[in-house]
């Protein structure tokens, strides 16, 4: 697990200069504004990841080395900063590649889920990620709901469809995604996601290897699919 006393780092060190009377002063380095944004943005996200969402920003300044109302040089509030700390820890690392991995019919759906979740999981299974959004859902931010959204929209349903053509089920188009589809797939979700919180919450080391595992859980759920589906969409076994 990641140490918490490593998580924020200052984002430019200050250098020593000699002064006249030979003793030394620390001085900050003057940087562009776009690599100095991007420090914030960082440090901002390194910062929330260790003390939550309510995390002060005149702290987080003493940890950049600069002055409070630099922040705000750059972003209008600690909501926009917020935003971007969203943007860099949670949208940049999703592969819009993956909704085409998702819908390639030239490969069984069990190769397609596992291929993703195996994706997937290198890209969240880091203790940034996995604590900014345990302390954004705790909090009932709204950043929480969009990538829960994210997830419904560009996988949940997605793979339900999916799921109903390898299974000759009538399409989403001709008979409306139902509920218990919807929640067969968040099941296998969590099972996934579920292995990142027991690493980077709990602090827990996982029994095997994590590819088999996810792959496990992935035929798991397609195990009991076709009954889950059948009964979903009124058609006999």
């Amino acid at each position: 697990m990641t140490n918490r006393s490593q998580m924020t780092r200052p984002a430019t060190r200050p250098t020593m200069k000699q002064s006249p009377d030979g003793s030394a002063k620390r001085t900050r380095q003057h940087l562009p504004a776009a690599e100095r944004e991007r420090q914030i943005v960082e440090a901002a996200a390194d910062f929330f990841a260790e003390h939550g969402l309510e995390g002060q920003t005149r702290e987080l300044a003493k940890t950049l080395g600069i002055t409070h109302s630099a922040i705000f040089r750059y972003f209008p509030s600690k909501e926009a900063l917020i935003e971007r700390v969203y943007d860099h820890v949670f949208l940049s690392r999703w592969d819009p590649d993956w909704r085409g991995l998702l819908s390639d019919r030239s490969q069984p759906l069990e190769q397609r889920l596992i291929r993703f979740y195996h994706a997937y999981a290198e890209r969240i299974f880091d203790a940034q990620w996995m604590r900014i959004f345990m302390f954004a859902g705790l909090k009932g931010h709204p950043m929480t709901n969009r990538y829960v959204s994210l997830i419904r929209t560009q996988l949940i349903r997605p793979a339900c469809g999916e799921l109903r053509a390898e299974l000759g089920l009538p399409t989403l188009a001709s008979l409306p995604i139902t509920a218990r589809e919807e929640e067969a797939f968040w099941a296998l979700h969590g099972m996934v996601f579920y292995l990142g919180i027991r690493k980077f919450i709990y602090g827990m080391r996982t029994q095997g290897d994590q590819s088999q595992i996810i792959a496990d859980d992935v035929r798991a759920l397609l195990a009991g699919a076709p009954f889950i589906l059948r009964a979903a969409c009124g058609t006999s076994g």
